[in-house]
Formats: structure tokens, C-alpha cells, sequence
């Protein structure tokens, strides 16, 4: 049990690492349609490439899906609306009106139950039932803009009768025929009538949504989506043959039956397996991708995860886009993906996992070649104008790319199926602006990614690099001798790793931040030091010790409340990694033997560096710090003072845990010294020529 448990601990990393791999696998093997794929890529306009095919059965041959959906609206607008004659409020009306009759005569006339009244009745009734009976139609959208003469279905007492607006009254004509009738009638109240009749009117004929729409579905249902068969045994197209319009529509007849009889038969579980087999290789080609070009995010979990989440969010997504409506594949930001993982990572990964994913979604759609082609260009275009994002206003720049991108393929292509520009749909176009504007979503999506991933991007590192950023006027406020020496860092820091290969910004930007700490008690630090008194004069070695260490500490907080990036507060960390303070030991020996100091108190606390980047901060830190300690300088003294604090370093194993090789330290150190002999306007001196 102990062993397991041993082995946990001790691959629990890559044992995760795994894990990731294998569920990205299963769920994007969920996502995928369980249905076959025929065998056989094809393009209008191109010649058929493959043998003499040959119809394996028979099969209909489909409409194009144009035109059924013309034969689907002309349906539509033949179909007739379906109105209903609502007898049962018609006779319920009609008694109300005989109750608020009795109610309101009495109280209009207490005493007076004669003739008169019988004829003011009587005359309610008369136009009530005219009215009602020829009908009073309700307006709604489906008919406010026809004639009279336009037909409808009147269903009354379960009876069908076709009949046309003009047959009914309105709301305004109704009250046009009480007042013509009023005006025409004798010896009634016509005040007491006209009140009763308008506050009981209402109108009897109402739109019946749910008949209309069931008799659409029937007629839409019985819409043949064939026409014509192609038997079995019969050619449908030769080698070499061109794929004319005809032709196509019979291949992609074929196509789709094909798939559609693969998915129900026997082969089900023979194309799972092919689906895993396919998605298996994809994941595993970028693992080992990964594994042996890209290291430092192999070895990081939260990366990958970052990357397999991209490839199966945009898998599901193009997946239901095509189960909705293929059409609108087109629309679907796939080149979100190259523009992200550029934002976090660099343009080569970018490039392979935008393949990676293209390859994977081809699976899913029709046309995998066109599709393949135009993301896969549209991509490299996305890369190519966020190869240097500085700006987030280059994201609109990135944007237009891509819409540019899309347009010019899509026009390529139907060029070469249709022959001319008639085929040129302008639909397509609003799907590519879609898409390209979609894109525009990577700014967001960056930032969310940034918070929960505790990634950085180049885009943030200018941000933090502005000197006019509060934490730095802090700094060149307080201690502005610090300020001047993290600035000389980061141009050390920069072209250094420029030269050997990593991520420049990154440095120059963690350089910058590195001796923030020092803001706390910046008198300490001699470069902050502008008279001859020196605080350390009246204390101890160990609380000078102590001072100078906690300068670490106290950048990590000063940095957390500045809300820096855990990567800008690692190279405060292990800017010093686990050496000690120098000068204040070196001190304490001469006075004490080494068995009776405490070299934790004159150690700091760690952690050595572990990148390129924090090892190249420390290198650059030491030396420039130093270089200030020199009088006169010249090429020899620069020389010695930069191969012996690096040498050092190495010799306190400070770079163990770094990619960094001795190779690269050697050209760090030419970078050094020629720098700081920039600095320090040394100039080399040339032998006589003879």
C-alpha cells in the first residue's frame, strides 16, 4: 500500500497529465455524430479523381436543398389561415346582454315595463344577432396587410368553410353599422342601447394559430425531398469525368444515403472505433508535440488544460452548428484558437493546435478539403497579424484579416467549381463578417482565461511595463536609485534572452518589478543612498542582514496589492534565490568563526530560479549592482566582474532547476559585457594597422 501510495505522490503530475489527454479524447469522441463517412472527396467543377463509381443499390436522388425550400415557401403561402367561429361566446354574450339589459333598465327607468321597453330590447337583440351571426373578425399580423377578397378557413360548429375577410365585420365597421342602424331607428333609447351594444360587443372570429400551423406541418410533410432513383449497377460518374452540377447532385445523393445506411447497420461499432482510433491519434501527436518541442508547457497541467478546452469547445460548437443548419458552418470563430493560444503561448504552437483542431473538425462536416483549406490559410493569416500583439486594438486589425481571408478563398473556389461569378452567393460573405466579428471575442476570452488559468500575455506585460504604471512612480518616487538599477536590469535582461531565445517581454517586464521591495525601507539600498550617512552604521550585522532579505518578502506583498501576475512575483522571489548577503556576512566571518554564525539569518529564503527568464533577472541583477562598485572601469575589470558573479551562481547551483545550458550563459556573458561597457563608455582598443 505504501509503495502505491509512493508512486502517486511521486508521478502524480504526469499521472494527471494523462488523465487530461484521455478524457479530451472521450469527450470529443462524445460530441462526434455516430454515423459513418463516405469514402470518397469531391468538388464541383473538379474532375472525379477516384475509379469508375458505380450505384452499390438503389437510391433516390435528393433535391438541392434550394430547391425544396422554394417548393416549402411556395406551400406556405397557398396554405389558407385557419380562423374559428366561437358559437359558445356568441350565445354566453348574448345572455349577458340580456342581464345587463334588466339591470340597467330598472335602474334607468324603475316603473316602466311596457311596450317601449320590449322595443328597446328587441332592437339589442336584432343587432347583437346581426353582428354576431355574419361575425366580427380579430385582426391579427397574417392578415392586416391582405383585401377583403382574401380567402380564409372559417371553422364554425367543427364545419370548414372558405370564406373571405371581406364576408366579416371589423371592429370599426361593426360600430359604422350600430350608428347607420341608430340613426335609422325610432321610438328606443338609441343613448341606452348604444352603450349596452358597445360595452358587450366583441369580436367572435379569432385566428387559430395551432390549425394553421398543424396544416402547414402536413403539407410540408408530404413535400417529396427525392426525385427521380438511380439504379443498381448503374454508372454515375467515370475517371477523369467532371463533376458538373448533375453530377453532383447525384454523388451527394449517394453520399448521404451511404452514411445514413452505415450509421443503422451492422458497421456501428466498426465506426466508433474508427472515431476513436482518429481522435486518439490526433491527441496523441500533439501530446508528443508538446512533449519534445514544447517542455515548459508539457510540464505545466494548467497549459494543457488551456489548450485541450479550446479544441473541445470549438469541436461542440461546430458540431451543433451542423446538426442545426450546415449552412451556417461558415459562421463558427475556429480561428479564435490560433489567436489565443498566440496570446498565452507563441506562433508555433499556435500553428500546430489550430492543425490539430481543423483536422479534427473536418471530420464533421461536409467539404472536409474546402473546409480544411480555408481554415487552415484563414488561420495562418489570424497568426501572422498577432505575431507582435502590443495593442488590444489589434484584435479589430486581426479581425478584418480574417474576413479578408475567408472572402478571397471562398471566391477562389467557386471560381473553380462554377466557372464564372454567377455562382458567387453573397449570403456567405454575412457568414464570413460573422465570423470574423465572433473573433472579436478572444479579448474577452483571453482575460477570463488569464483569471482562471493565472496565465499572462504579451498584451498584459506592455501594460505592466509602462513606467508610468503606479507601482513604478512608486518606486521612482521612493527609491529612485532602485528605479534607475531595475531599469538598467531590464535592458540587461532583454537583450540577453533575445539572444538565447525566450520570452523578452516577459523578463524585461519581471526585471522592472524584481527589487520592488525595496520601496519599504529604500534608504538601505546604496543606490538610494544620496548622502553619507548610512543607516546600517548603527545596527547589527544580522538586522542589516535581515533588512536586505525581507527587501523579497516585501515585494511579494507590495506586488499582490499592485494585483501583479504570479508570474512578474517569481522573479521577486528568486531574484536572489538561496545566496547570502555578502557583504554583511563576509563581515561577521572577520569578526566570528563560521561554527558560530547562523547562516540562515544571512541566507535568503529562495526559491532559485527555474526559467530562462528569472535565471537570465538574477544573472543581470548581480551584475549590474556590482559593475556600479567599479572605479575606472575597463574592459578587463568588466570582463573579470562578469565571469566571476556568474561562475559563482553557477557554483552555488542556482540554475539547477533551469532549461538554461552552459552554452547560453557563455553568449549571456558576451551580452553583459558589452552592454555594460555601453554603459560605462569603455571603448575597445584596436591593434596599429600595418
Amino acid at each position: 500500500m505504501k509503495r502505491i501510495i509512493n508512486f502517486f505522490k511521486d508521478n502524480g503530475k504526469e499521472i494527471v497529465r494523462n488523465l487530461l489527454f484521455i478524457t479530451s479524447v472521450i469527450l470529443l469522441f462524445l460530441i462526434f455524430p455516430k454515423e459513418g463517412k463516405f469514402k470518397y472527396e469531391f468538388q464541383k467543377g473538379k474532375p472525379w479523381m477516384h475509379t469508375d463509381l458505380i450505384a452499390p443499390y438503389d437510391f433516390a436522388i435528393n433535391k438541392p436543398t434550394e430547391v425544396i425550400m422554394q417548393e416549402k415557401e411556395h406551400i406556405i403561402s397557398q396554405i389558407k389561415p385557419y380562423f374559428i367561429y366561437n358559437t359558445n361566446q356568441t350565445s354566453d354574450k348574448l345572455q349577458d346582454i340580456s342581464n345587463d339589459f334588466e339591470k340597467k333598465w330598472n335602474l334607468k327607468y324603475p316603473n316602466r315595463n311596457d311596450n317601449y321597453k320590449n322595443q328597446n330590447l328587441e332592437f339589442c337583440y336584432n343587432v347583437i344577432n346581426q353582428l354576431f351571426s355574419k361575425g366580427i373578425i380579430k385582426y391579427t399580423s397574417i392578415i392586416e396587410d391582405k383585401s377583403d377578397d382574401y380567402s380564409i378557413i372559417v371553422v364554425k360548429n367543427n364545419v370548414a368553410e372558405e370564406k373571405m375577410i371581406g364576408d366579416f365585420y371589423t371592429i370599426r365597421s361593426a360600430y359604422n353599422y350600430i350608428h347607420n342602424v341608430l340613426e335609422n331607428a325610432n321610438d328606443i333609447d338609441k343613448q341606452f342601447v348604444l352603450s349596452l351594444i358597445e360595452i358587450n360587443l366583441i369580436q367572435n372570429v379569432v385566428y387559430d394559430r395551432e390549425r394553421t400551423e398543424a396544416e402547414q406541418l402536413v403539407k410540408l410533410e408530404n413535400i417529396s425531398t427525392s426525385r427521380g432513383m438511380v439504379q443498381n449497377g448503374e454508372r454515375i460518374i467515370s475517371t477523369g469525368e467532371l463533376v458538373t452540377n448533375e453530377k453532383y447532385l447525384l454523388l451527394e445523393s449517394l453520399k448521404q444515403n451511404y452514411e445514413t445506411r452505415l450509421g443503422s447497420s451492422s458497421s456501428y461499432y466498426l465506426i466508433i472505433a474508427g472515431q476513436l482510433i482518429l481522435l486518439t491519434i490526433s491527441i496523441i501527436v500533439l501530446r508528443f508535440f508538446l512533449l519534445y518541442f514544447m517542455k515548459d508547457i508539457y510540464s505545466d497541467n494548467k497549459k494543457i488544460l488551456l489548450i485541450l478546452l479550446l479544441i473541445i469547445l470549438m469541436v461542440y460548437l461546430t458540431s451543433i452548428v451542423v446538426k442545426y443548419n450546415v449552412v451556417y458552418l461558415y459562421i463558427v470563430p475556429i480561428c479564435l484558437i490560433p489567436i489565443v493560444i498566440r496570446a498565452f503561448f507563441n506562433t508555433r504552437l499556435a500553428l500546430y493546435v489550430h492543425i490539430i483542431a481543423v483536422i479534427i473538425i473536418g471530420f464533421l462536416v461536409p467539404n472536409s478539403f474546402e473546409f480544411v483549406f480555408s481554415q487552415l490559410i484563414t488561420g495562418i493569416i489570424a497568426i501572422f497579424s498577432v505575431v507582435n500583439l502590443q495593442r488590444r486594438s489589434q484584435f479589430f486589425i486581426t479581425s478584418f484579416m480574417i474576413f479578408l481571408g475567408y472572402s478571397f478563398i471562398y471566391l477562389g473556389l467557386t471560381l473553380i467549381q462554377e466557372g464564372d461569378i454567377v455562382g458567387i452567393n453573397p449570403y456567405y460573405f454575412a457568414l464570413f463578417a460573422g465570423s470574423a466579428t465572433l473573433t472579436l471575442f478572444s479579448y474577452p476570452l483571453i482575460y477570463i482565461f488569464e483569471k482562471i488559468f493565472r496565465l499572462i500575455t504579451d498584451v498584459t506585460l506592455i501594460e505592466l511595463s509602462n513606467v508610468s504604471n503606479k507601482a513604478f512612480r512608486e518606486l521612482a518616487l521612493l527609491a529612485p536609485g532602485t528605479f534607475q538599477h531595475s531599469l538598467q536590469v531590464a535592458n540587461l535582461a532583454e537583450a540577453a534572452i533575445f539572444e538565447i531565445g525566450g520570452n523578452e517581454l516577459l523578463a524585461r517586464t519581471g526585471a522592472l518589478y524584481h527589487d520592488i521591495g525595496k520601496i519599504s525601507k529604500p534608504e538601505y539600498f546604496t543606490e538610494n543612498q544620496s548622502t553619507d550617512e548610512n543607516p546600517h552604521d548603527e545596527m547589527s550585522f544580522e538586522e542589516s542582514a535581515s533588512v536586505i532579505i525581507n527587501h523579497v518578502s516585501n515585494g511579494v506583498e507590495i506586488a499582490k496589492k499592485h494585483n501583479l501576475p504570479d508570474q512578474i512575483i517569481d522573479f521577486i522571489r528568486s531574484h536572489h534565490g538561496t545566496r547570502k548577503v555578502g557583504y554583511f556576512y563576509l563581515m561577521k566571518m572577520k569578526f566570528n568563526s563560521v561554527d558560530e554564525i547562523d547562516e540562515s539569518k544571512y541566507t535568503y529564503p529562495g526559491p532559485v530560479p527555474f526559467s530562462k527568464e528569472t535565471a537570465v533577472v538574477m544573472m543581470a541583477d548581480s551584475v549590474e549592482a556590482a559593475s556600479r562598485s567599479i572605479k575606472k572601469p575597463d574592459i578587463k575589470k568588466i570582463n573579470d566582474l562578469v565571469e566571476k558573479i556568474i561562475e559563482e551562481q553557477l557554483n552555488d547551483n542556482q540554475f539547477i532547476y533551469t532549461n538554461i545550458t552552459l552554452s547560453d550563459i557563455t553568449r549571456i556573458k558576451e551580452i553583459f559585457k558589452k552592454k555594460l561597457m555601453n554603459i560605462y563608455h569603455v571603448r575597445i582598443k584596436y591593434p596599429d594597422e600595418k
